[in-house]
């Protein structure tokens, strides 16, 4: 039986499925010696040789888990750094499961990062076509106003693209500063800070507080809890309405 070669990736533990292709499309994954860039590309676990970044990938059976991580601010959403900065591996928690983060987190950003060894749940959650809001507090420079506030909601556009609409609920001026709830269901690299910059509001905060049903609850920053097995299943009913 034959598998896509970006599942079997994801099945093995190393990514979610979206960086599973990625780790294709950048040329980092082999199957059997050659080097494959066709997405899509199909293979027999049973007896070809895949390797990402020259190591050998097996699926070694492991019971799925799930856990919250309240990532800090000024730490990067990757599994390693090149320039040496303090990446969100120096927080996982003491397992033997091989975990990876479902999506990302801006460098200066903080706040909840599902880690999992479950490519399905993965992508489950991180597809935008799943429907699931993830929620944010978010600090803004300047008063922003409920005209302002509406034209954002109806679908921002970034990068000469209309995106998905977005859920906005005012919470209070401080001074010269304005406080949301921002909720998204779709999320490219910097949606937040480009959203409201392109309205002319630089972005001063960012702190993601819940995805769908999993929340931070009393976590502090760099501390991570297991997501039990009823909140997993409430999530995974919710990327089926």
């Amino acid at each position: 039986m034959t598998i896509r070669l970006h599942k079997f990736i994801a099945n093995a533990g190393i990514a979610s499925r979206r960086k599973a292709e990625q780790l294709i499309s950048d040329g980092k994954v082999t199957v059997n010696g050659h080097l494959i860039s066709l997405q899509g590309t199909q293979i027999d676990p049973e007896t070809d040789k895949v390797r990402v970044n020259g190591k050998l990938v097996s699926i070694v059976p492991q019971e799925p888990v799930a856990y919250a991580l309240y990532k800090p601010k000024n730490c990067v959403t990757t599994l390693m750094d090149p320039q040496g900065r303090d990446t969100i591996v120096n927080y996982f928690p003491k397992t033997s499961q091989r975990l990876f983060p479902v999506g990302r987190l801006d460098y200066d950003a903080e706040g909840l990062l599902i880690l999992t060894n479950d490519g399905d749940l993965a992508n489950r959650i991180a597809h935008p076509s799943q429907h699931i809001w993830k929620q944010y507090f978010v600090k803004i420079k300047g008063k922003i106003t409920p005209e302002e506030i509406n034209r954002i909601r109806s679908g921002p556009v970034i990068d000469g693209k209309t995106r998905q609409p977005v859920k906005i609920r005012f919470l209070h001026f401080v001074n010269d500063k304005s406080w949301l709830v921002v909720s998204l269901q779709e999320g490219i690299k910097h949606h937040i800070k480009k959203t409201f910059l392109a309205a002319g509001y630089p972005v001063l905060k960012i702190k993601r507080y819940s995805v769908g049903n999993i929340e931070l609850l009393e976590l502090s920053p760099g501390e991570c809890r297991q997501i039990s097995k009823t909140e997993i299943e409430t999530l995974m009913q919710l990327t089926r309405s």
